[in-house]
């Protein structure tokens, strides 16, 4: 199918595209994958080692759906994967067709955090791991960062728990929508390993107590205290999830892309800035904004009392 692309450099040729009960689902080598939301398939252990660990595809309108596909490691985010993710970024990056990312997860978890067992094997190392560990830690940074940094916005598809380094990709994310029965938690402390990078993305999308309880306590939060404390925007039943998702990426992508990538590049930098320094550079921005040609345009176009036509310039 044309826009779909395999990451993590794993060879998984495309059969063909079947449709399902409405729903499109992939085939690699005789197995399915599932769209998020979709229960998964049960694969045999080599099917499993050949199936792509993150999947993209890109739909109408310019919306590109990222789909973390480790569902039978509940999407933990290996070495591998963390690298799949850094790639697809940077791509994405470039990509002036794509205006809005939607990230999901294939399964019944949206992800469980860093991999638990890739990180035990390597206690194994000659340097009892403290070179890996720094390495998976830098590698999972630069991912959130990207995600921050990326010229699109992101908006995480939640369609079960997300715990630990899972938490802390939805806290990156500029909006998230939630299945209403979704869970999100920091248990690292749980098991002798404090939250303390998820505390990073944490801390910047929920107010800090309830941030800090999260890490304490290392608690499962529902989605409706997880939308109350601001790490969710929407809820949606399961079975509507990537429906709302895809829904609040349309209205996103229907806006002149050059505005929403100044805006959230704006955002992003004033945030962390003291009031003044906010204000400076807010100002810069609109300032810069007020010089592209779809500012005029839409402007034009209010005043003219017509629809705007997006140039993005």
């Amino acid at each position: 199918k044309p826009g779909f692309q395999r990451c993590g450099g794993f060879s998984a040729r495309v059969f063909f595209l079947v449709i399902h009960a409405g729903v499109r689902l992939y085939r690699f080598r005789g197995l399915v994958i599932p769209r998020p939301g979709q229960e998964y398939f049960a694969m045999s252990k080599t099917e499993l080692q050949n199936a792509p660990i993150l999947l993209r595809e890109d739909r109408a309108g310019g919306i590109c759906v990222i789909t973390l596909n480790r569902p039978a490691q509940r999407n933990s985010l290996s070495r591998a994967l963390l690298q799949a993710l850094e790639e697809m970024l940077t791509e994405i990056a470039a990509d002036s067709t794509c205006r809005v990312v939607v990230l999901a997860a294939a399964g019944t978890v949206f992800c469980a955090g860093h991999d638990l067992r890739e990180i035990t094997a390597h206690r194994a190392d000659a340097d009892g791991g403290r070179g890996f560990y720094a390495d998976a830690m830098a590698a999972c940074a630069r991912v959130m960062q990207g995600i921050v940094g990326l010229p699109q916005p992101v908006i995480a598809a939640v369609q079960g728990v997300a715990t630990a380094a899972g938490c802390q990709l939805v806290a990156s994310c500029d909006l998230a929508v939630a299945a209403e029965d979704a869970r999100f938690c920091t248990p690292g402390v749980d098991i002798g390993l404090f939250c303390s990078t998820p505390a990073v993305a944490l801390a910047r999308a929920v107010p800090r107590k309830a941030a800090m309880e999260m890490l304490l306590l290392g608690e499962m939060v529902p989605a409706d205290e997880a939308q109350r404390l601001g790490l969710v925007n929407r809820l949606a039943p399961r079975d509507a999830l990537m429906e709302t998702a895809l829904g609040l990426a349309a209205r996103i992508a229907a806006h002149s892309a050059i505005t929403v990538r100044m805006g959230k590049r704006g955002f992003n930098r004033q945030i962390e800035l003291p009031l003044a320094e906010a204000y400076r550079e807010a100002a810069s921005v609109m300032t810069e904004n007020l010089m592209a040609r779809d500012a005029a345009e839409g402007i034009g176009a209010f005043l003219e009392k017509r629809h705007p036509h997006w140039e993005d310039r």
